[in-house]
């Protein structure tokens, strides 16, 4: 019996190729994308295939998450990978200074907590007893360096709080989850070239991926709650 993956935001860029690269492994592959008009890729590359289903899914939406796990409630997930995610305003490349003190926007704060922090919390409350009764039982949220409160040092506000805050999620739930077998880490995959990463990230999105799978793959209960750098590198909160 195949091992089954859940992979949020799979409409592009790292959620798109995680979906690709389980789907070529063999994998059944529950894919989610927010918004049908940009959700090309996903839809025409990979959901005529046998081990691939696509869902409409808002996580901003806690209702709608409720409801694709009432849906899926007969599913067994081993690997949720919660990677659907926004980065807001851009100071540098866009000169979009609405994350910089003195000129934030705090709409969009709410907003980039409310998907990269909340919504992962109320992904891993809907869909734990998919993930429990599965062969592996892994939540990895997919993080950032930016979210290391050791390292920050200014600008950025919504999106490096709004990760700080995911991985303190990450944390608590690798204790709640743990007599329940289920392993929760926070994984920063790199600065990957993506949409999202820019054209001067240093990794390519296909190795990348790869490497991060790879981790995720040897990942055991003892190393539940910690803050990881793919491939492997611990990083500091």
């Amino acid at each position: 019996m195949s091992s089954t993956v859940m992979v949020t935001g799979a409409n592009r860029g790292l959620g798109l190729e995680f979906a690709r690269q389980y789907a070529a492994d063999g994998w059944r592959v529950l894919a989610t994308y927010r918004n049908p008009a940009v959700a090309g890729e996903l839809l025409e590359e990979l959901a005529g295939q046998d081990n691939v289903q696509a869902y409409r899914l808002d996580v901003s939406d806690f209702d709608a998450i409720a409801a694709l796990a009432e849906e899926l409630q007969d599913e067994t997930i081993d690997v949720f990978l919660s990677n659907a995610g926004l980065f807001g305003p851009k100071p540098g490349a866009e000169s979009d200074l609405r994350q910089s003190f003195g000129h934030i926007d705090y709409g969009i704060v709410r907003e980039v907590l409310n998907v990269n922090a909340l919504a992962p919390l109320k992904c891993a409350e809907s869909f734990v007893e998919h993930i429990a009764r599965s062969e592996q039982r892994k939540f990895v949220a997919l993080s950032s360096i930016e979210g290391s409160i050791s390292r920050a040092q200014r600008d950025l506000y919504a999106y490096r709080t709004s990760k700080a805050a995911l991985n303190m999620v990450t944390r608590l739930l690798s204790g709640d989850l743990a007599d329940r077998g289920i392993t929760v880490v926070s994984i920063c995959p790199g600065w990957v070239k993506t949409r999202m990463g820019g054209e001067f990230a240093k990794l390519e999105l296909t190795p990348a991926i790869r490497d991060f799978r790879g981790l995720v793959a040897r990942l055991t209960l003892e190393e539940s709650g910690r803050f990881i750098e793919s491939p492997g590198n611990p990083l500091a909160y």
